[in-house]
């Protein structure tokens, strides 16, 4: 499945930081439950590669990333764990569209889009989009840059995913949302595929 394919699963992919492996596997499947099957684990915690690990061979449906990817190492790391995508805060030296697996740079700038577009990427990360001009920021990169598509991420909620999901080159939102960290603990997974679903169909698909 290329990288394109992977973010037009559903609208919005979740950003999860899982700190006990043992979360893992119903978290994803409450996720998936509720339509949202590209899920990005993010590399923040020491149980990280073992949750992709798990995902990966246990939750049918559901396509696991990681996140938080930094370096060529931790990029290998991942797709070694059974990552399918990987996804980065920002462009990565060296790092182009080749690599151990599909990876999804995050920018911030006109510059670093340049720079990730001469490094063979279409797909990016505004990140944090809320920080960096959100929608207002999107609707201006879209004349120049025509052929970039964004996942926007960092200060998306419930309350204005639609906005940015309304833009022709936003093709879905990435967000903490719908795993909240008190309903994770709590192995809420009712709440988090209630909260999956509503986020399943917002904007366009």
């Amino acid at each position: 499945m290329t990288l394109a394919e992977t973010l037009k699963l559903a609208p919005v992919v979740p950003v999860l930081i899982i700190e006990d492996a043992a979360q893992a596997v119903p978290l994803a499947k409450a996720l998936t439950a509720g339509g949202l099957y590209a899920l990005e684990v993010t590399l923040r915690t020491p149980a990280a590669l073992e949750c992709i690990r798990r995902i990966a061979g246990e939750v049918e449906g559901a396509v696991v990333g990681a996140g938080t990817i930094t370096t060529a190492q931790a990029r290998q790391s991942a797709a070694d764990a059974g990552a399918k995508f990987g996804v980065s805060p920002g462009l990565i030296d060296g790092e182009g569209v080749d690599g151990a697996l599909p990876l999804l740079p995050g920018i911030a700038t006109a510059s670093e889009l340049m720079r990730g577009m001469r490094a063979g990427f279409t797909h990016f990360k505004l990140f944090p989009a809320n920080v960096v001009g959100g929608v207002s920021a999107l609707k201006a990169f879209a004349s120049p840059f025509p052929q970039a598509i964004f996942c926007p991420t960092g200060g998306i909620d419930a309350k204005n995913a639609a906005d940015y999901l309304a833009l022709p080159n936003v093709i879905c939102v990435g967000g903490s949302w719908v795993a909240p960290a008190d309903a994770v603990r709590a192995g809420d997974w009712g709440r988090i595929t209630e909260l999956a679903r509503a986020a399943s169909t917002l904007g366009k698909r």
